[in-house]
């Protein structure tokens, strides 16, 4: 064997070593790269599974926001209707006194009797959604509820006391919706014109 021979029959095994490394390292590729398959249609499997959530959610969060117009649509369209169920009994009640009162038989007493039912069932009706009426007579006036109509003198009843009340106003919950319409008393000039001459 000559030394040319040698030294190819030591390049072929280191050639077939190298040949062999290429293949250990494509081996470990294809594992590493089948697992990256795998791991990336979990990846994406994930993915759609929280875009199916995302969009459901959304769509809910529309549908709450649709139901919540209309409840609101229907809230400002229905408020008062608890009110006028309520208050039907005494429109009843007033056109059965006014069909009394035509008849040929009219009886006053009871036609009295009628209305003042009828007006206690509207004032109950009015306490009961809050409704107080402000009747302030011999009171002391009060520009946040009373609504001064004139001035008038009065030496029996201190300044600035509500001597009459011309319509009686009302609120609604603590809050005013209808000042009282009053006349309040003065001090009488006779009185001030002696209080300065004597002093």
């Amino acid at each position: 064997m000559s030394k040319k021979d040698a030294n190819n029959d030591s390049v072929a095994p280191a050639k077939q070593a190298e040949g062999n490394e290429d293949t250990v390292e494509m081996e470990i590729s294809k594992e590493d790269v089948a697992e990256l398959e795998q791991r990336l249609g979990e990846a994406e499997t994930k993915a759609q599974e929280n875009w199916d959530k995302a969009v459901r959610a959304q769509a809910e969060l529309e549908n709450v926001r649709r139901r919540a117009e209309r409840d609101l649509e229907n809230a400002h369209k229905f408020a008062l209707e608890k009110f006028f169920l309520e208050l039907l009994p005494v429109k009843d009640s007033l056109e059965m006194g006014l069909e009394a009162a035509k008849g040929e038989n009219a009886d006053l007493a009871k036609l009295i009797e009628g209305t003042d039912l009828t007006h206690k069932m509207l004032e109950d009706l009015m306490i009961k959604f809050g409704v107080c009426g402000v009747h302030p007579l011999d009171e002391p006036f009060n520009p946040e509820l009373h609504q001064a109509m004139t001035l008038l003198e009065s030496p029996d009843k201190a300044p600035n006391t509500v001597v009459a009340v011309m319509q009686k106003g009302y609120t609604l919950n603590d809050r005013l919706i209808r000042p009282a319409m009053v006349v309040v008393s003065k001090q009488a000039e006779n009185s001030a014109s002696d209080g300065s001459e004597k002093a």
